[in-house]
């Protein structure tokens, strides 16, 4: 009788455990990254990329990165060599841009959002 209570019991706290876990992953907490955009241009066959300078704190030190612009109005009133954050997803075989907006410089040795 106890042993089968048990059971009962560690079946409840699965089915509970696996239905947060299915809720964490379709609702995921966007990860912004900091950069600086360098560029932007149209590739041939019309597909729009913007060239950003990721911040050494991406444990890339200064790396510029090339992502994939699904629109140009994201980044319509963004002046290149503006700081910005960004989120991104890797679609279709490339690395796309899934938000972006100006922010702030990021001051050396000065902690940022």
């Amino acid at each position: 009788m106890l042993s089968a209570l048990c059971r009962g019991i560690a079946v409840a706290m699965s089915v509970i455990g696996a239905s947060g876990v299915a809720a964490q992953a379709n609702d995921p907490v966007p990860i912004y990254t900091r950069a600086r955009l360098t560029s932007l241009f149209e590739a041939p066959g019309g597909k729009l990329y913007v060239r950003l300078k990721l911040l050494p704190r991406s444990k890339i030190p200064f790396a510029t990165q090339t992502f994939r612009l699904p629109d140009r109005s994201l980044v319509a009133d963004i002046p290149e060599g503006s700081w910005v954050k960004f989120t991104s997803k890797h679609l279709d075989g490339e690395n796309t841009l899934t938000s972006i907006h100006a922010v702030a410089e990021c001051k050396r040795f000065q902690p940022c959002d």
